[in-house]
């Protein structure tokens, strides 16, 4: 039945004449903007003040930052030396070849720099973009099925999916199995642990997203197939590329859970939260502009 359904799909969602919308654009566009509307619901439930305007300014560098760091990650990570041969087509997006763990490192760089403009705490808004993030990621995992790209290992289970290139043989369709884990999965851990009242400190939602996306992540590169130029590191048969970028990112998402458990920062930047079984220390009794207070 899920092989019948990829047979049937077209990555091109329409066209106009020379001007082609695939569904990969498509999932990039609609991801950001239900990231944009679930991080407005989350500000105002933590009471830390950001405005829309604050809001575009982070979406519109974290979207410049990601499509240009995931598509230099690409070429550093995946493009074995190719691309330093052929530099006039690194930024040939239409070709397609863009990294996650590429675009995560342009997203921050966008994230830090529009957060100092807009005057949040940096922290605090990778925590609210950490929450978030699932949501576009689990719809762009979805467009890679749609691509017929990314696929996993040959398999005999029911859903195996013979994709286009790729043989006669059954796959596992490994995009749906990052779509489900790095979406709805890390998602809802994520968005349950941000109805907690007082929110985790700064720095913890961020850390848990590094350290989940990393454990599904590895988890699925056992079953999906490595790029055919790279195949298996280290002389190895089983250790890929994926591996290797996300093991690091479960460390340094732990090291922001050791700074969070320490520093007790509170979302919003001020102060310190209470130790258990005590009370907060007394802040300013005024809101800080850009960092906290009701929503406007």
């Amino acid at each position: 039945m899920l092989d019948a359904l990829y047979q049937s799909l077209d990555p091109v969602a329409f066209s106009i004449g020379p001007f082609v919308v695939r569904w990969y654009g498509i999932s990039y566009m609609l991801g950001f903007l239900l990231a944009a509307i679930l991080a407005l619901r989350i500000a105002r439930r933590w009471e830390v003040k950001l405005s829309v305007d604050g809001l575009l300014t982070i979406v519109i560098a974290c979207m410049i930052g990601t499509i240009l760091g995931g598509r230099l990650g690409y070429v550093l990570f995946y493009g074995n030396g190719y691309y330093f041969s052929h530099p006039a087509e690194i930024f040939a997006f239409s070709q397609g070849g863009m990294s996650f763990h590429g675009g995560l490192i342009g997203f921050a760089i966008g994230l830090i720099l529009a957060a100092r403009i807009i005057r949040f705490p940096v922290l605090g808004m990778g925590d609210i973009a950490a929450i978030c993030v699932p949501v576009a990621l689990g719809l762009v995992r979805i467009a890679n099925f749609v691509n017929g790209e990314l696929w996993g290992a040959t398999t005999t289970l029911p859903w195996g999916v013979v994709f286009e290139g790729a043989g006669d043989l059954p796959r596992h369709p490994t995009q749906l199995y990052e779509a489900l884990l790095e979406g709805p999965v890390l998602l809802i851990v994520l968005y349950l642990l941000a109805r907690r009242k007082p929110p985790l400190p700064q720095a913890s939602y961020f850390g848990i997203f590094l350290i989940g996306y990393a454990v599904f992540r590895i988890a699925v590169e056992f079953v999906r197939q490595p790029d055919a130029h790279i195949g298996y590191l280290f002389g190895t048969d089983w250790v890929t590329m994926g591996m290797t970028l996300s093991l690091p990112m479960a460390l340094v998402g732990a090291g922001f859970l050791v700074y969070a458990s320490r520093t007790r920062r509170p979302q919003g930047g001020q102060g310190t939260l209470a130790p258990k079984g005590g009370q907060p220390p007394q802040g300013p009794e005024e809101p800080v502009e850009g960092t906290q207070g009701p929503q406007d």
